[in-house]
């Protein structure tokens, strides 16, 4: 223990502790930030009201833009954007190829709400604010939900620029205790304990390859299983090899939280990765994974997704009518 010289007490130097802060004063304002406080849903019903108040459009169907493919966003006609740092309660994204804005348009004809950028772990944000505006549309009237991201190939088939539809996911951050569903349920969002073993919707997922085959692209289109990864680091080769092992496809940095949340919402889901970077699982290569080649095999790919979402939304919007 630390000592402060205090003088001298009857010729002998005497010294006493030095006062320490109370209670770690220090170690509590370092970790300050880890108390879990979620949205509430009064809080979310403003963001959403926010938008309300300014479209006119009431869309059911919610995008989710990867890395990269923020051009399905900029597709939309007749658009409304509204930068994520003008929204209230919303957080900033601050990756590169994420522009950070909320998209309201149309998708051929086809009224629709689009996040252009989203919220990562490794930006410091706790999982359940990365997915709050999943919520948001929730709130807003999005009845399905498409989300995309880029993603490390990990199975050996997959090429670079090729497309996985997710049909399941493991949640690797969940297995440590971090989920989106942390702390008191609010049953006006959803149940307290909801499955995930029909995450994906198995319809739209049939879609998905018919819509594959229609394009002349089943060559490069696979179903397989998504994990996500807190990031900001790629992955080491022992960590490949254990997570291929376990039935995972491809890996990435987002995604599974925000699919947990819209399913405890009742969203209906589809994901699909566009296969930007091979994992690296061999010791011996030189290769390395960087976020460039995420941004630049998404920008080649960019007609093509976009043809694919066109066609997913056109078919969503057929269905739903079919059961109005």
């Amino acid at each position: 223990m630390p000592f402060a010289d205090s003088g001298n007490v009857n010729g002998n130097r005497v010294y006493q502790p030095l006062k320490r802060r109370a209670e770690n004063e220090f170690l509590h304002a370092t970790v300050k930030h880890s108390n879990h406080t979620t949205y509430t849903f009064e809080a979310l019903q403003e963001s959403a009201k926010y938008f309300l108040d300014r479209v006119k459009i009431r869309p059911k169907i919610g995008i989710i833009c990867g890395s990269g493919m923020g051009s399905l966003a900029d597709s939309l006609e007749e658009k409304q954007c509204f930068p994520y740092n003008e929204i209230p309660h919303f957080p900033e994204s601050t990756v590169e190829g994420h522009q950070g804005q909320m998209v309201f348009g149309y998708l051929q004809g086809v009224p629709i709400m689009c996040m252009q950028g989203r919220f990562h772990y490794y930006e410091g944000y706790p999982l359940w604010k990365c997915a709050m505006p999943v919520r948001v549309m929730k709130l807003v009237g999005v009845t399905h939900l498409i989300a995309t991201n880029a993603a490390g190939g990990l199975n050996p088939t997959y090429k670079v620029g090729d497309i996985m539809m997710v049909k399941d996911h493991v949640n690797m951050m969940g297995f440590a205790g971090n989920n989106p569903l942390q702390g008191p349920n609010d049953d006006r969002f959803g149940p307290r304990f909801p499955p995930m073993n029909k995450a994906y919707n198995v319809e739209l997922l049939k879609m998905g390859e018919e819509i594959a085959e229609e394009m002349g692209i089943t060559g490069i289109m696979h179903k397989g299983v998504y994990t996500c990864l807190g990031g900001p680091n790629f992955e080491t080769v022992a960590e490949l090899k254990m997570l291929r092992m376990i039935g995972v496809d491809a890996v990435g940095m987002s995604t599974v939280h925000e699919v947990i949340t819209a399913r405890h919402c009742d969203l209906t889901v589809f994901a699909f990765s566009l296969i930007t970077n091979q994992c690296v699982t061999d010791y011996e290569t030189h290769e390395q994974a960087n976020h460039e080649e995420v941004i630049n095999v998404g920008k080649t790919r960019q007609p093509l997704l976009q043809e694919f979402v066109y066609r997913m939304v056109l078919r969503l919007r057929d269905m739903l009518l079919e059961t109005q």
